[in-house]
């Protein structure tokens, strides 16, 4: 079995001897040289161990390894050091990393930690593994693997300072994840503060984010505290950060930088305690390629990632929230509604949602105030396209982008099932036609595997018709 390493050095030299010392081992070594870099890499690819320089310019050990303690935090750390004393030892344990070594070092001492390392990495990895599944967390419901993801990056991340960058498409529940940051930190008796980005034009957000002095424009009729002292010793929230101008994103990284402000028109800056987290459905580094967006601003947004998925990829999570949302909806309304017919949860199921979670809500909330009987049905549902439809082209012209968005996803659709098929058939052929073991291997609940199956019309029978 092989392992593999990422040596984060910004000196070329100490990279290639890790490099060599490793070579022709069950080791394999990737490097970076800086922090940004490797926290990059930590949010694709999974390591075993990783070893990072203390001093680096830019993001520092220290900074890396409290990032890994949240991306990765089965991942043992060893912080490399030429500035070995007792105060570095004692704020590496207790940032939390595995042992440190001074340079220099030689082969043996380093293979010799490296190795104790991940064998304890590999048993915090398997008693990680037997805790149990969470429902609902801080308010986001929620029971798939990719949801119990984020709610251990949020355990992870709340009781720190480190600025969060939460990504995702448009109601996917971006602001329900900052909120539960903030109330699981040690802010949560303080202000948590919410910003859209978008709602306000560029003179006034820089007014409302950092206030001015009477005067200091036309309309400034008096003295305005902006958000950022208002959220003073609690949690800052920009929604859609991507939509803010270069003049803004300059001032907001001198912030992060400075940790102070000054108000439109004033001369003396304020210091300020926040906890910055910012959220976008754009991809923020496709926006540094096309220079929309600052990268250094970017590389200060991003120190602890958060992605939420899709409500197409929670496999599992659609009855829950289905359910919740029409206990809701009925207590509101005073309805007596049990639940929804086997019809209705197979379509909602079946569906993509591109809406996310906010267009599921919207769905239930509907067919609450229409249902005429104690389930909901099909057709309270009122989903105007159905998986499997056919749209012919000469037959259905799109009038809005709304619709044109729709029969683009009846394409992929029709496109997916395909390789929904062969992923099905495949999955029951290596599990000798168990349905609740192909399931339980590809991750997916017994009741949508079953779902999946009576979608694609495909029975056990079929074990005749498609052999081994």
């Amino acid at each position: 079995m092989g392992y593999r390493i990422l040596v984060v050095d910004d000196e070329a030299i100490v990279r290639k001897s890790f490099c060599r010392i490793f070579a022709g081992t069950d080791i394999e070594v990737d490097t970076s040289p800086s922090g940004n870099l490797a926290i990059e890499t930590l949010q694709r690819e999974n390591f075993d161990l990783v070893l990072t320089d203390l001093k680096m310019p830019g993001m520092g050990g220290i900074d890396v390894l409290k990032a890994i303690k949240v991306l990765q935090p089965e991942v043992p750390v060893i912080l490399i050091t030429g500035y070995s004393t007792v105060d570095t030892a004692v704020e590496a344990m207790k940032s939390g990393a595995f042992d440190y070594v001074a340079k220099p070092f030689t082969p043996e001492q380093i293979e010799e930690k490296v190795r104790e390392a991940i064998a304890a990495g590999a048993r915090v990895a398997r008693t990680a593994e037997l805790e149990p599944l969470v429902e609902s967390f801080g308010g986001i419901i929620g029971r798939s693997k990719a949801m119990q993801e984020v709610y251990r990056r949020i355990r992870q991340v709340a009781p720190t300072d480190s600025t969060v960058l939460i990504s995702g498409e448009s109601g996917t529940g971006k602001e329900l994840v900052a909120r539960a940051i903030h109330e699981h930190s040690h802010r949560k008796s303080g202000a948590f503060v919410a910003v859209d980005c978008t709602a306000l034009a560029e003179n006034l957000l820089e007014s409302e984010l950092f206030g001015h002095i009477k005067g200091s424009f036309t309309g400034a009729i008096q003295t305005k505290i902006g958000l950022f002292k208002i959220a003073d010793g609690g949690t800052l929230f920009l929604d859609e950060v991507s939509n803010l101008s270069h003049t803004v994103q300059a001032k907001l990284l001198r912030v992060l930088q400075e940790r102070e402000i000054t108000p439109i028109g004033g001369t003396q800056p304020v210091a300020i305690d926040i906890r910055l987290v910012a959220a976008t459905n754009r991809d923020l580094k496709e926006l540094v390629a096309a220079g929309a967006f600052r990268e250094d601003l970017y590389f200060r947004l991003n120190i602890i990632p958060i992605r939420l998925p899709p409500l197409r990829e929670r496999t599992g999570d659609v009855p829950l929230l289905a359910v919740h949302f029409l206990r809701k909806y009925a207590e509101e309304m005073g309805k007596r509604i049990e639940g929804f017919t086997p019809e209705a949860l197979h379509l909602l199921e079946s569906y993509d949602f591109p809406g996310s979670v906010r267009e599921l809500e919207n769905i239930v909330e509907r067919a609450t105030v229409l249902c005429p009987a104690d389930r909901i049905r099909k057709e309270d549902l009122e989903i105007q396209y159905q998986p499997g439809e056919e749209i012919p082209a000469d037959s259905y012209t799109p009038k809005t982008v709304e619709e044109l968005k729709e029969l683009k996803r009846q394409a992929r659709e029709s496109a997916v099932v395909p390789i929904e098929k062969a992923f099905v058939l495949e999955a029951l052929r290596r599990n000798d036609w168990n349905i609740s073991r192909a399931a339980e291997e590809t991750g997916m609940l017994r009741p949508n595997f079953q779902a999946m199956l009576k979608k694609l019309n495909i029975s056990v029978k079929e074990r005749e018709e498609n052999p081994r």
